[in-house]
């Protein structure tokens, strides 16, 4: 099993190293977008909601493609990812110049008094100065650095590319949930309040009936139903609150606005088809996603950094530096001079160089087994968090798959459901005055009885609960698709530019108001 997944890696880094990378994004550019489609039947409008002013803050309309475009532009994850792709950028620049030297330039004044022994062993007391004016290269090669470290430094900034696409497209699935999750509230809060203006209605008539026509529990139990709307009605304002604050954070805005979108809370946008099967649609992801196309990198890192490693010890270093002045010796030509005591006379200009080739084995040898090991298993865990990823990217394409098919079902059913719901509450509500006599001479009892409108109207509720779940779940879904076969985040914005005349994202009022 193992060598399989050995074997199915390699095959996918072959597959990578093939491909090119058009700007940040690594894979097949995605097929043609269809435009947004709203498909609803007849629903309540989104009004003003008083709930909203209670809990304060300044209303901020927009539209999707609006919100999409400031969360390409003002996500943190994103800034975060250019960040790091820059400071890899910088790493790299560094490690392509290893091969030059440092230049050093300065002056040099050297006195000795007292004591010294000449070169060929005998003791003298000697007087003496220099002085000297000039510069020198100074370099210590690492030939082998100077190899393997620019090629992991090219892979870390793939890797850095990759996640910085990986962030934009992250970003643009965490907007489109909360502004999804925000407009199921908005659906909800609409649904609730048109079951509760229903069950308002049904008591004002259930006060006219001629008393002993309605049991007193059949009334308490409509009470109640009124009572449980009005929570539920208080709990969507939070919600569309909560959802708003989350997608006030993915933009980096105010939180204390209240996103108010222009689409209506019904509307359905499909990006991908689903005529697919779900096995056609991995290994697509496993090409295209740029979180693998980032841990690929890494891998390849890792390699370059184990290789260093093992050629070490056999290619030497390069030395190079100057000694025209005394004890360390740095400055390699310049102007020198000197003489007995402080006299500084005889200043001509000087020239010494040393260069050395020096192999060297780290504490006898140890040290570069050391670094071995410790190579091997960096790329051992980077080769175990690709099999990670990966496994992920396949459950992700799974799962959104299975969640948009289900979610495209559910919304025929709930469209059924909420159409016939409405038209059962309606002729409830209108036959609820109605009487008729049982038999001859039998008791008079009503048509439409409390208690079936109070069902019906629970029924209500939940086919709006129902409907705009279903559609918000099938949007949700259709993103959390789109992202998972790594389609870029800049390709479905820019459809969604060419398919609607651009509009700039609406400015935070205090006066404007929901559709």
């Amino acid at each position: 099993m193992l060598r399989e997944r050995r074997m199915a890696i390699r095959l996918l880094l072959a597959v990578v190293a093939s491909a090119s990378m058009p700007g940040v994004f690594l894979g097949q550019q995605p097929s043609s977008l269809p435009p947004p489609r709203v498909e609803s039947p007849q629903l309540p409008q989104v009004a003003e909601v008083p709930g909203l002013s209670r809990i304060g803050g300044k209303r901020f309309p927009i539209d999707l493609l609006s919100a999409m475009r400031l969360g390409n532009v003002r996500g943190l994850e994103i800034e975060l990812a250019r960040r790091r792709l820059q400071v890899s950028n910088a790493q790299l620049q560094g490690a392509k110049v290893l091969w030059l030297p440092s230049i050093v330039a300065g002056v040099d004044y050297n006195r000795h008094d007292g004591p010294i022994q000449e070169i060929s062993g005998p003791v003298i007391d000697a007087s003496r100065s220099s002085f000297m004016i000039g510069g020198s290269p100074t370099a210590v090669f690492a030939v082998a650095d100077a190899i393997f470290q620019p090629l992991a430094a090219r892979q870390m900034v793939r890797a850095r590319q990759a996640e910085t696409q990986a962030a934009a497209n992250d970003t643009l699935l965490a907007l489109t949930r909360a502004f999804f999750n925000l407009q199921q509230a908005r659906g909800e809060l609409a649904g609730y309040r048109d079951a509760q203006q229903h069950a308002d209605e049904l008591m004002r008539r259930l006060e006219k009936l001629a008393p002993g026509l309605t049991p007193t529990l059949e009334v308490n139990r409509a009470r109640a139903l009124t009572a449980r709307l009005r929570q539920a009605t208080l709990q969507s304002e939070n919600n569309w609150r909560v959802a708003s604050a989350e997608m006030l954070r993915v933009l980096y805005l105010d939180p204390n606005l209240v996103v108010d979108p222009v689409e209506p809370p019904h509307l359905r946008i499909s990006l991908l088809p689903l005529d697919k099967a779900v096995d056609d649609l991995v290994p697509v992801a496993l090409t295209n996603r740029p979180e693998l196309a980032a841990q690929q990198a890494l891998v390849q890192a890792s390699l370059r950094l184990l290789r260093l490693e093992k050629l070490r010890p056999l290619v030497p270093s390069i030395l190079l530096r100057g000694w025209s002045t005394p004890v360390t010796g740095t400055l390699g030509f310049g102007y020198f001079g000197g003489g007995v005591n402080g006299n500084m006379s005889n200043f001509n200009a000087r020239e010494d160089w040393d260069i050395q080739a020096l192999w060297t084995l780290q504490n006898l040898g140890f040290g570069n087994r050391a670094l071995i090991r410790q190579r091997t298993a960096e790329n051992r865990v980077a080769l175990t968090e690709l099999f990670r990823v990966q496994d992920r990217v396949a459950a992700e394409v799974v799962q959104a798959y299975s969640q948009a098919r289900t979610a495209e079902a559910r919304i025929r059913e709930a469209e059924a459901e909420l159409k016939d719901t409405q038209t059962l509450v309606r002729e409830d509500l209108a036959a609820l005055g109605q009487t008729q006599r049982l038999g001859e001479g039998g008791p008079i009892q009503l048509v439409a009885r409390p208690l079936e409108i109070v069902a019906a109207l629970q029924m209500l509720q939940q086919a709006y609960a129902d409907f705009y779940s279903s559609i918000n779940d099938y949007n949700r879904a259709q993103f959390q698709l789109y992202r998972a076969l790594g389609n870029p985040a800049q390709s479905v914005l820019n459809q969604a530019e060419e398919s609607s005349p651009s509009s700039a994202p609406a400015r935070p009022s205090s006066t404007q108001t929901p559709p």
